[in-house]
């Protein structure tokens, strides 16, 4: 369920430090009754900025596996043991 605050307990800075370290997902900030702000820990942070980075990394490969630009791995790894006379 999300956490969501008003802008006025902002204040509370500790209280909302604490609560951003405790849940494990952004905490949403409104205005007037509308979303304004979300804040998270570091750590959630950087958990979602690697998630979507994954999620990137696998919609270009499978990007590439549609347009055919994949090999064998048996040929691409004898390729490099060559070029680098592993």
């Amino acid at each position: 369920m999300p956490h969501i605050i008003p802008i006025k307990a902002l204040k509370n800075t500790s209280e909302i430090s604490e609560m951003c370290h405790t849940v494990t997902e952004p905490v949403f900030v409104t205005k007037n009754g509308y979303g304004d702000m979300v804040l998270m820990s570091m750590e959630t942070y950087e958990t979602q900025y690697n998630r979507e980075r994954i999620y990137r990394e696998l919609e270009i490969s499978e990007k590439q596996i549609e347009e055919g630009k994949v090999q064998d791995a048996k040929i691409s790894l004898a390729a490099l043991r060559k070029k680098y006379d592993l």
